[in-house]
């Protein structure tokens, strides 16, 4: 009975210390930071970066892995160090927007998903995230509609074609 009552209280620790936010955030719509598993994913990663400076992929993967945990400033250092070796990297570009604009830099973000859509005119996810960031953060409906167009124009069967279509269907109705 001892042994089951301290593997629950070792659960119950842990589970609490996998649920702490990032220190300094506020933002209660940020996911937790990273469980253990991840956070060792980070340290391997970082060794990598570090050893190897200029190895794209591995700076891709630190951004990728510090976005999905919603640590969105040091996501674009990664991105930003990414970007330096790979300028073009279109993919890496649209993501770093997208970071920008979950902290509350939705002007930069306009501009990371320009540069993106300079570089490949026809990637969905800028057009589909430029559109988003018009809609919701600066409230330009006719520049958005064309955006989310775009997007079903070049991926008409896209996962979210439907949720697109009304979408544009909202802001043409909204005054």
């Amino acid at each position: 009975m001892k042994k089951l009552i301290a593997c629950m209280m070792l659960v119950m620790t842990i589970s609490a210390c996998q649920q702490k936010e990032e220190p300094g955030s506020h933002d209660h719509d940020h996911l937790p930071l990273a469980p253990l598993q991840a956070q060792d994913d980070l340290k391997v990663i970082r060794e990598v970066t570090k050893n190897d400076p200029g190895n794209v992929n591995a700076w891709i993967k630190l951004g990728n892995t510090l976005m999905d945990a919603a640590r969105f400033s040091e996501a674009i250092d990664a991105y930003q160090k990414a970007l330096e070796i790979d300028p073009k990297n279109v993919d890496v570009r649209v993501d770093m927007g997208t970071c920008y604009r979950n902290s509350g830099k939705p002007d930069i973000a306009i501009k990371e998903f320009k540069k993106a859509l300079e570089i490949n005119p026809n990637h969905v996810n800028g057009h589909k995230n430029l559109a988003v960031v018009l809609s919701y953060d600066f409230r330009d409906k006719a520049q958005a509609i064309k955006e989310f167009e775009k997007t079903l124009q070049l991926a008409p069967n896209d996962p979210d074609a439907e949720q697109l279509k009304q979408e544009i269907q909202r802001l043409k109705s909204a005054k």
